[in-house]
């Protein structure tokens, strides 16, 4: 209730302000972010943020007659370490309030989308997430009830994404855990919008195809350890531990604290925690070989074409081989460009039904599309593992077939 509450809120005051909207600049077009740049998801933003900023950089500045201007804007805060509900609602409204702007691209976390997607559609303010994929924000009957419906107050469709939902990620996950040998598994989850969803798609499917749960349980997030909760994990005996949440939702302290206690289970997290800070949270010893990731996507180093030479211009700019989501931000960017050029003026209606008219995307992911839905037509997952310190690509997945063959080998038998 507390979510729902948050986003009536946000709604309203949004109304309250887009009655007081400063004059247009006819020459320029804003692109706002919204992101957490303070706390521990700061790297993975830094990252995405680099991504938007080339993107930018790789159109001169400009879409036909428009001078594009970015606003770097925080959802988070010290004091919070992470996105806050407040934080998010206050960009959203400012965004909507400058008539200059028209593309929003955000959020990371799908919690944060939910309070920022209903005031950006009273405005037809096209919005693009290089990172949500909790299914409710698009896809009827997937979700909560009321679930796309309620962030859609007009009934127009203003939300895009390009990465795959977990209906993807979470079946897929638990399929690659049964090719595996995997038996029995125990699941853990952070109790918030992604985390919880995704947990919840891995657990019905585990039980569709025979991998027994011995217990799905949720944890308090703002806990400082887990030491407790793994001694009762250990007695069940799993050979696998999947844990659905983020680095931020501590993460590294469960995989910390799981060999703390001496189990010698796998364990497997979703994307959110597909992250260097993950590892070194973890310690990096506490997971090599027993700790795999699944992704919505390839690998930087795994990327053709456009998408490889996005990772080459990457690397002689920053010194650095990308995190996974750098590319995700730099595709919203190139969808939002695409919107703007097609529509040809400043309307943002005409640029929200651009972008979500875009079928044929030759882009850094490939080529792709979105649906009826907002979603992207990839349907591509990925899986790697811990080695050497970092995450090492395992394999690709995708919703019709396995491709194993460059696959390093089989998971370890707990």
């Amino acid at each position: 209730m507390k979510c729902r509450e948050a986003v009536v809120a946000a709604v309203a005051c949004s109304l309250v302000v887009w009655a007081g909207c400063r004059p247009a600049d006819p020459d320029v077009v804003r692109i706002v972010s919204s992101l957490p740049r303070t706390g521990s998801a700061k790297q993975q933003s830094d990252t995405i943020v680099r991504g938007i900023r080339m993107a930018i950089e790789e159109a001169g500045g400009r879409v036909g007659p428009f001078r594009i201007e970015y606003l770097d804007l925080d959802d988070s805060t010290a004091a919070a370490g992470q996105w806050t509900s407040e934080a998010e609602a206050a960009n959203a409204r400012r965004a909507l309030q400058d008539p200059d702007v028209m593309a929003y691209v955000g959020t990371f976390n799908s919690g944060a989308a939910k309070v920022s997607m209903p005031i950006l559609n009273l405005g037809d303010l096209l919005m693009v997430s290089p990172a949500n994929t909790a299914v409710g924000l698009t896809k009827p009957g997937m979700g909560a009830p009321g679930e796309p419906g309620v962030y859609r107050p007009t009934g127009r469709l203003n939300y895009v994404r390009v990465v795959p939902a977990d209906d993807l990620q979470g079946p897929l996950s638990a399929d690659w855990a049964k090719r595996r040998g995997i038996r029995t598994v125990y699941i853990l989850d952070d109790n918030e919008v992604y985390g919880k969803g995704i947990a919840d798609l891995f657990d019905e499917r585990c039980r569709e195809i025979g991998i027994e749960v011995l217990g799905h349980d949720s944890i308090d997030a703002k806990a400082q350890e887990f030491k407790s909760l793994m001694a009762t994990v250990k007695a069940a005996k799993p050979e696998l531990v999947y844990f659905g949440g983020t680095t931020q939702s501590k993460g590294g302290q469960l995989a910390k604290d799981m060999v703390s206690a001496g189990m010698t289970a796998v364990l497997m997290v979703p994307d959110g925690c597909l992250e260097q800070v993950f590892i070194d949270s973890a310690g990096a010893a506490n997971l090599e070989g027993r700790c795999f990731a699944t992704f919505g996507g390839l690998p930087p180093d795994r990327l053709t074409g456009k998408g490889a030479e996005f990772v080459a211009r990457y690397r002689a700019q920053h010194g650095e081989l990308p995190e996974a989501y750098a590319v995700y931000g730099y595709e919203a960017t190139r969808v939002a460009l695409q919107a703007i050029r097609e529509a040809g003026r400043k309307d943002r209606r005409a640029i929200a039904d651009a972008a979500l008219a875009i079928r044929d995307f030759d882009g850094a992911l490939g080529r792709w599309g979105f649906d009826a839905n907002g979603d992207t037509t990839m349907r591509t997952l990925t899986v790697s593992g811990v080695k050497d310190g970092r995450f090492v690509f395992e394999a690709v997945l995708d919703a019709n077939h396995v491709d194993d063959e460059t696959a390093a080998a089989a998971v370890p038998t707990p």
